[in-house]
């Protein structure tokens, strides 16, 4: 019976814009969910041990049908309320952590997962990353991202570089006072005439020109290391995701430069460059990783 309401309900989410079909399916949801609530009270009234053994197939039976119950009443305020800005909404009842991401793209008005930020230094070398259980906004992680580099190489760096999204002028000047000597970070929006010959000067194109390379490093990530897609269940199989990624990246860029060092006749230096001279930092664009 549960199957074929199942298929029924898969049945009826393929017809659009039609207010008859969206009751139907809220309908044959929530038979569903009455079926297995039944379930749960037979396993809880089982004689014996057998609800004790039987107690982890309950606490997940249990955290869907909660799951459900909170799709239910997203579906009912939106589809017959036109309630649009609903709080905790849920977009997946197994991976309830997931956010609609909206990052302008043309091709992908809305991707659906979490945000990944990535820092990058000299060598292509990945130094951080971070994984938000919650969409922050772009400027509010670029303090933060110089406060990182701090704690792993004892000084900041001599040059920030990122996109015009991690900017703001409060921004600018606390990492100047943290010890950035040079911050590539563009304001799109100024008009004030020195701060575009600012962003005209060849150390900021510079600085901007790595910074583009950078977003290449999210790319090669996607592809050589699916990071396009998170096959782990759970937020803290995301966590685990990038975290293998970012490491296998990471070997393959410094088993380059060992090679590259070695097969040039120089001398094997640390690989990083930046262990003991961090000249130059990129906090690269936020990334959403789809589930």
């Amino acid at each position: 019976m549960i199957v074929k309401k199942v298929m029924a309900i898969a049945l009826a989410g393929r017809l659009k814009g039609c207010d008859g079909e969206d009751r139907e399916l809220v309908s044959l949801t929530r038979k569903v969910l009455h079926q297995a609530e039944g379930v749960l009270e037979e396993m809880r009234n089982l004689p014996g041990r057998r609800p004790a053994r039987l107690k982890p197939l309950r606490e997940i039976l249990e955290t869907m049908g909660e799951r459900v119950r909170q799709v239910i009443r997203q579906t009912k305020a939106r589809v017959f309320q036109g309630i649009t800005q609903y709080p905790h909404k849920i977009l997946s009842v197994f991976e309830p952590h997931t956010e609609i991401i909206r990052k302008g793209k043309a091709s992908k008005p809305n991707e659906f997962g979490n945000l990944v930020k990535m820092q990058e230094a000299e060598n292509q070398i990945i130094t951080h990353y971070e994984v938000f259980a919650e969409r922050p906004e772009d400027f509010h992680l670029l303090v933060p991202a110089v406060e990182q580099h701090q704690r792993q190489f004892g000084r900041a760096p001599q040059m920030v570089a990122a996109d015009t999204g991690f900017y703001s002028l409060k921004n600018e000047r606390t990492i100047q006072a943290m010890g950035v000597r040079r911050v590539a970070v563009p304001s799109r929006s100024t008009k004030n005439s020195e701060r575009k010959k600012l962003q005209r000067t060849r150390w900021f194109r510079s600085g901007q020109r790595w910074r583009t390379g950078c977003e290449g490093r999210i790319s090669v990530l996607k592809r050589r290391h699916g990071l396009s897609r998170c096959r782990y269940r759970g937020f803290e199989g995301m966590l685990r995701w990038v975290g293998l990624a970012v490491i296998a990246d990471n070997i393959i860029q410094m088993g380059g430069n060992v090679r590259r060092t070695t097969s040039n006749g120089g001398v094997l230096r640390p690989i990083f460059g930046l262990s003991s001279d961090p000249n130059t930092f990129a906090s690269a664009r936020t990334t959403p990783i789809d589930r």
